[in-house]
């Protein structure tokens, strides 16, 4: 963290362009209340934004947006909190890569006494999966706003030539790319997945929680040499070495994406926040025969991930907490998350699947999303500081077994390499 610190103060140094459309005030012209608000360049900020004057009407509280791209605000929320200004109020975090992190630095206000304590606003109503991400020993830090979860995008077409029906289970799904890939003469892989080191690992998480496996173990050490952890990647591998196309080790979502929509493909394990890529007749070929099914069953059940990618939080230097909790509250109630699901963008909150499929999502879809929802795993990769360099070592028995590796061999050399890296903190 010493090397963090000293990047960020030079970075403070350094960058020309800061929230500059921040006031340093939780004062407007004229006396008028104002909420200094930094969000991601992201689909749920373009809809919220044309809602803001809503929020602005109905509270009397003025809205300072300022909007980036990720790496921007990646960058700018380091060197704002790091030298501990005032001046952001409302913040868009990355849960599941910034929010310990953030945490230990001390960083992210406690929002559990606004959250708890709202009975209306209701914190219940989030799923259990990314209120789990955003709670760290019993405090708020942040509420979710979008949501993803692993699907199994499908052939439809294929499966019904083949007289196949949808996988519910792992043996069914590896059954099914077998028999598709080998009577296809190499036209048609049975598999595509991602395949690349660090890219690879968020994948092949749902095979990894289905087989009845996790990262860590409850007393703190290394879960990835168990014989259920070896079973989920010598999977993973096999289906990808023997099902799917070559090259895949290169392959991070764009890649193995491609190789589905240009009907390369019968079985496509991803998130399904993607999906648009494969409904988009522009870009896929798959648009007539395409389906989504939920993430096969292993020996612990279906048990795919269900993470939220953005949330909203505190800084704990803002003197504009009330403000800043107005705006949260009305940004992510049960109206405006419903309304953002409905137009493609899948919020955290059970009760936005109350209402009746919508037309911006495929109906298949929205089923398996509602199902996934409730079985859900709310983290991705290993919960730690260091996220980046986890996924490194956790992702190695997974090249690995697509190669043809001794996986066992390979799983423990990464475990031990992971208990030393959990022994340290994490970091």
């Amino acid at each position: 963290m010493s090397i963090r610190r000293v990047l960020a103060a030079a970075l403070t140094g350094a960058v020309a362009v800061g929230l500059a459309a921040c006031s340093p005030s939780a004062e407007g012209e004229g006396g008028n209340k104002s909420v200094n608000v930094v969000l991601a360049n992201h689909p749920w900020t373009d809809l919220m934004k044309e809602k803001i004057p809503e929020f602005e009407q109905q509270s009397g509280i003025k809205v300072n947006l300022t909007t980036y791209t990720e790496d921007q605000l990646s960058q700018q929320l380091n060197v704002k909190l790091n030298a501990g200004a005032s001046d952001v109020d409302v913040m868009m975090i990355r849960p599941l890569q910034e929010a310990r992190l953030f945490d230990r630095n001390k960083w992210l206000a406690d929002l559990a006494e606004k959250a708890q304590g709202d009975a209306e606003w209701d914190w219940s109503d989030f799923q259990p999966g990314p209120q789990e991400s955003v709670t760290i020993d019993g405090r708020i830090v942040a509420v979710p706003l979008s949501t993803e979860r692993e699907v199994l995008y499908y052939r439809k077409d294929l499966l019904d030539q083949a007289g196949i029906a949808i996988p519910t289970t792992l043996e069914e799904l590896e059954a099914a790319a077998k028999q598709i890939h080998e009577s296809s003469n190499g036209e048609v892989y049975g598999f595509v997945a991602r395949g690349q080191l660090s890219a690879a690992v968020t994948q092949f998480s749902s095979f990894l929680y289905s087989s009845g496996a996790d990262w860590v173990n409850e007393d703190g050490t290394s879960g990835i040499a168990t014989p259920e952890a070896i079973a989920a990647y010598e999977l993973y591998g096999r289906l990808l070495r023997e099902y799917g196309p070559p090259g895949v080790t290169n392959m991070s979502w764009p890649e193995a994406m491609g190789v589905f929509t240009q009907g390369r493909a019968a079985f496509y394990a991803e998130a399904d926040s993607l999906y648009t890529n494969a409904t988009d007749p522009a870009k896929s070929k798959v648009v007539d025969s395409l389906g989504f099914a939920q993430f096969p069953a292993g020996s612990a059940g279906s048990r795919p991930t269900n993470v939220p990618a953005w949330a909203v939080a505190v800084p704990s230097a803002s003197k504009n907490a009330d403000n800043a909790w107005e705006f949260i509250k009305w940004a992510t109630d049960k109206d405006n998350t419903r309304y953002v699901q409905e137009n493609g963008v899948i919020g955290s909150r059970a009760s936005a699947w109350d209402a009746a499929p919508n037309s911006v999502i495929p109906a298949d879809l929205a089923e398996v999303q509602a199902a996934s929802a409730k079985v859900g795993v709310g983290y991705s990769h290993p919960v730690v500081l260091n996220v980046a360099r986890s996924r490194e070592i956790v992702g190695e028995p997974i090249i690995t077994a697509i190669e043809g590796g001794d996986v066992k061999a390979s799983a423990e050399k990464a475990s031990a390499l992971f208990d030393e890296f959990l022994a340290a903190g994490g970091e």
